[in-house]
């Protein structure tokens, strides 16, 4: 097991109820009768047995008794994410404080991908205090597109609790594995010098490389904050047409030459 994984602590998880119970209401909504009967069956057991292997097993359960089918006001999320997150926070609540976050580490640890890809979209419900930032460190370390989509993308999870160095990090990997940047909650709050050099030197790299420059790259920068040496070069890439043609408009508004 990973070091990082395995640091005890007693902080609790803050979970976000209000959250919680607003889309416990929108599945509910989306159920239909047979899906309806299993749901409450198995919070119902959940409740009567509040453990790891209970979680586990209706996890297990929910591909095949609620089904993948999009949530329809969730953009990313399913009916069966969503109940799985629920799951989630139905078996940790009832924990003592000192037991939260080692039970979700373990239920991620036992998780296949999905089940991954549901705990970490929902981490910003499950833990208000950042509790799981070395948590999600970890889990941001994967080579699967999807898991690491769920940590980063349409959450504010990282914005909110990640130090400076590793949400650039987070930035930096987002576009090297061709995400969608704009879906990234927090990215202009987070902008500055550093990442906008962080930003120049990848954009530096792919065209050294002659490898398609990552299109939502210059999101990443903070146009009002570049030297200007940093104005010249873009200014320069773009009458070169070196760069995408999305870059062209948004660089006129920012760098007029």
């Amino acid at each position: 097991m990973n070091s990082d994984i395995a640091k005890s602590t007693t902080a609790a998880l803050k979970m976000r109820h209000d959250c919680l119970a607003e889309r416990q209401q929108a599945l509910v909504a989306q159920l239909d009768q047979a899906q309806l009967q299993w749901w409450h069956q198995a919070q119902a057991h959940l409740r009567q047995s509040p453990h790891a292997n209970t979680a586990a097993l209706l996890s297990s359960q929910c591909k095949r008794r609620i089904g993948e089918r999009a949530m329809p006001d969730d953009k990313g999320w399913s009916q069966l994410q969503l109940a799985r997150a629920l799951l989630l926070a139905q078996v940790l609540d009832p924990q003592p404080q000192a037991a939260q976050l080692p039970l979700l580490r373990q239920l991620f640890l036992w998780g296949d991908d999905q089940e991954k890809v549901a705990l970490l979209k929902a981490l910003d419900w499950l833990d208000g205090r950042g509790a799981c930032v070395e948590l999600a460190l970890q889990a941001g370390r994967t080579s699967n597109s999807q898991v690491f989509a769920a940590l980063a993308l349409d959450t504010l999870y990282p914005s909110r609790h990640y130090p400076e160095r590793a949400f650039h990090q987070l930035v930096l990997k987002a576009l090297g594995m061709g995400l969608d940047v704009s879906r990234l909650r927090g990215l202009s709050e987070r902008q500055g010098v550093t990442l906008n050099q962080l930003a120049l030197d990848l954009l530096d790299e792919q065209l050294a490389a002659a490898r398609p420059v990552s299109g939502g790259l210059y999101l990443a920068i903070a146009f009002s904050l570049l030297s200007p040496a940093q104005r010249q070069r873009l200014l320069g890439l773009c009458r070169q047409q070196c760069l995408p043609s999305g870059w062209h408009d948004h660089l006129a508004a920012h760098l007029p030459t």
